[in-house]
This record gives structure tokens, C-alpha cells and sequence, in this order.
């Protein structure tokens, strides 16, 4: 008996269940009807994520952000203040890597000095 032969286990795996369907991208000004089903007319998130085809937490980020800027801020990030606080984090984290750079340099000349 060959104890090295290949088995294939891919052919006696049974279908998962979760299939993960391929990511969908979505329009600005779709995000914002379909935010503003669940809040101008009322309608739930799981009803309008059923009727759009939608992810209930999709749906809930897009009115939670909707709620967000029409608040100015009240409930939370505005989409202007998330976008700054990403261009801020990039910047920060930009800096943080030139300054270990110039630390290094800085400790390479003075050994390489004396």
C-alpha cells in the first residue's frame, strides 16, 4: 500500500453553506437612496437591505453615516470629517517613517564621524 499517494480532498468536500459573493461596489448617490428609505420614509433596514438585496450591516453603516451628516456631527463622523481624519492618518504615519529614517542617518554620521 502506497502510504504517499495524493488524496483528493477537494472532490469529497461538501459545498459550504457560507458562500461569500463577489464584492459589490455602490454609487454615492445609491448609498444615499437607500439611506434615505430607512430614514425619511420609515422603513427598516432589514426591509429595505431585502428589497435592495443588501447586507443589513451595509445598509446600517450607510444611515448611520447619513444620520451622521445630516446632524453636521451631532451623531457622529461627517463624510468631510472622516476623509480628513484619513488624509491625517496617512500623514501621520508618513512622518513618523521619515523621522525614524532621519534618527537613523543621524546615528549612521555621528558613529561614522568620530
Amino acid at each position: 500500500m502506497d502510504i504517499f499517494r495524493k488524496v483528493d480532498t477537494m472532490s469529497r468536500m461538501e459545498p459550504s453553506k457560507g458562500v461569500r459573493r463577489a464584492r459589490r461596489q455602490f454609487t454615492d448617490e445609491f448609498r444615499a437612496s437607500a439611506a434615505r428609505l430607512v430614514l425619511d420614509e420609515g422603513k427598516t433596514v432589514g426591509a429595505v437591505a431585502r428589497e435592495l438585496d443588501l447586507t443589513p450591516s451595509s445598509l446600517s453603516k450607510w444611515v448611520k453615516q447619513a444620520r451622521a451628516d445630516r446632524t453636521h456631527g451631532k451623531t457622529g463622523l461627517t463624510t468631510a470629517e472622516r476623509e480628513e481624519l484619513a488624509r491625517l492618518r496617512k500623514e501621520n504615519r508618513e512622518l513618523r517613517t521619515e523621522r525614524e529614517i532621519l534618527k537613523k542617518a543621524a546615528a549612521f554620521f555621528a558613529k561614522h564621524q568620530g
